[in-house]
């Protein structure tokens, strides 16, 4: 049952990123608002169409971990998506190229995350106790973004940025969409290929967050990595979708803190009490939406405005 779904499930990837990239996205152009909902709109409706296969094939339980993995990874994303603006402004890289390195920044993530779940998974099930070492790590990690101590990332300071301009040498301006050019015969990356290396090493600390809290809803490799992978395949539109409006959700981090110390907690006493799969997901859900809607009734404060506009 599981090689046809592995198969099913690659072979589907493949096709909508070759869609996305050579058909959809062919021509770098800066994408609209209207274009971006509309395409994070097909994404999320393709994800709960293979949810809808995860129910019919593995069963309810199944597709319950699947949607509340799927939620959980999106919101991270979403909360995610102030760092990105921050690595794009820090750069000043076109509008029009933002979509072709976050294309790229996430078939990286395809590739990484699917390392990080593996490994994940191989070391608890080999390791019982490094499962309570992820839980105690996720209730500290919620209680850091419930007290608004969340980790600064800093474009300027990426260690793999520094390492790559050592390694070979960086043109100052954009080529086009080129991630490298060549100039008698030496070879030259393009600021374009620094801003995605930063992308890519701000998703494996992003990873830091999210695997853990998905293996503590389950350790199904399969539900993992399909449910992570559909969440951030989305993301690309959903950035652009909330680029002008990401201002609104500024509760939702404190939602995310509520749900990972949630998780971190479950965790710690599955072995008590079992909190099955529905109730997670209803958890999970009224967290969501209790941030946005308080993000709604309540007015962001004036710093988090200032601080947007300094980008």
């Amino acid at each position: 049952m599981y090689t046809y779904l592995w198969i099913f499930f690659c072979v589907l990837i493949i096709i909508l990123l070759t869609l996305d990239l050579f058909i959809i996205h062919r021509k770098d152009k800066v994408i609209t608002l209207k274009h971006s909902l509309i395409e994070t709109g097909v994404w999320i409706l393709i994800s709960l169409a293979f949810n809808v296969v995860v129910y019919f094939t593995l069963g309810s339980k199944s597709a319950g971990e699947f949607l509340t993995a799927y939620l959980i990874e999106k919101s991270l994303s979403v909360d995610n998506l102030f760092v990105f603006q921050i690595i794009f402004a820090y750069y000043l890289i076109p509008s029009k190229l933002q979509h072709r390195v976050l294309f790229w920044g996430i078939i990286g993530s395809v590739i990484m995350r699917a390392i990080f779940i593996y490994f994940g998974v191989k070391l608890i099930e080999n390791f019982d106790f490094l499962l309570y070492i992820m839980g105690l790590f996720l209730v500290f990690a919620g209680i850091k973004l419930l007290l608004g101590k969340e980790s600064k990332v800093d474009p300027k300071n990426n260690l793999i940025g520094k390492l790559i301009r050592r390694i070979i040498p960086v043109f100052k301006n954009y080529h086009g969409n080129k991630f490298f050019v060549t100039r008698n015969w030496k070879l030259y990356a393009t600021p374009l290929f620094i801003v995605l290396i930063v992308v890519e090493t701000t998703d494996i600390i992003f990873a830091l967050d999210s695997v853990p809290a998905i293996l503590g809803i389950t350790v199904d490799p399969f539900i993992v990595y399909t449910s992570n992978i559909f969440a951030i395949l989305g993301l690309r539109a959903l950035y652009f979708s909330l680029a002008g409006i990401m201002t609104l959700f500024h509760m939702l981090k404190y939602g995310l803190g509520l749900i990972l110390a949630f998780i971190g907690v479950k965790i710690f006493f599955e072995d008590i009490y079992t909190i099955n799969t529905l109730h997670s997901l209803g958890v999970v859900l009224l967290v969501l939406f209790g941030s946005i809607l308080l993000s709604l009734i309540m007015k962001p404060r004036l710093a988090n405005n200032t601080d947007m506009q300094k980008l």
